[in-house]
């Protein structure tokens, strides 16, 4: 039996370790890759984006439309934008005007390690020279982050707007008030689903 060389062992180990973990971040790319924007669609039980829409008067309504960290916040608002207008249509109103209106941007923050874990900085094996638990303002020798540490920020876009739906005698009079027909035959056509190309 023929035992390691001592030199070339801990090199042995960090290509294995890196062969297993290539096809898993490329998996990972992959799957990255196939996340499209929010379709407009309603909100259903259990999911975090589409559209809501509740009445808090005859003619007062609440409008959401929530995406994606794919989705742009021009589409989140023109999506907002179109639900109003369908609610606007479906009440038996032709117009509206915005009462309230506004859009949020929520961020999330995720920290990826890469390479495989280091004794000499800390969180390894060993624990180090104690990066962590080192000297240095940040517990560490001074780095105000971890070098093997990669933070992903993404942010996705939330709409709200509370609306009052008008007849076409008070349109004629407010000076804000958004044709329903003209908003949906403009932003309707961009929003509904692409047909399949198979």
């Amino acid at each position: 039996m023929t035992l390691p060389n001592p030199i070339f062992s801990p090199l042995i180990s960090l290509v294995s370790l890196r062969g297993r973990a290539l096809p898993l971040t490329l998996a990972a790319c992959l799957l990255a890759g196939c996340t499209t924007p929010t379709p407009y669609a309603p909100r259903i039980e259990g999911q975090k984006t589409g559209y809501t829409d509740r009445a808090l008067t005859q003619n007062r309504y609440r409008v959401t439309f929530t995406g994606n960290t794919v989705t742009p916040r021009e589409t989140v608002e023109s999506y907002l934008l179109l639900r109003a207008a369908e609610v606007t249509r479906a009440a038996g109103y032709s117009a509206f005007e915005f009462d309230t209106r506004n859009t949020k941007a929520n961020r999330s923050y995720q920290t990826v390690p890469y390479g495989p874990p280091d004794p000499y900085w800390g969180g390894g094996w060993g624990g180090g020279w104690g990066h962590r638990g080192g000297f240095g303002y940040w517990g560490g020798w001074g780095f105000a982050y971890d070098p093997m540490v990669d933070v992903v920020v993404r942010t996705n876009y939330e709409a709200y707007a509370e609306i009052i739906l008008l007849t076409p005698e008070q349109a004629a009079k407010e000076p804000r008030a958004i044709n329903a027909a003209d908003v949906i035959s403009h932003i309707g056509p961009d929003a509904a689903p692409k047909p399949s190309q198979t």
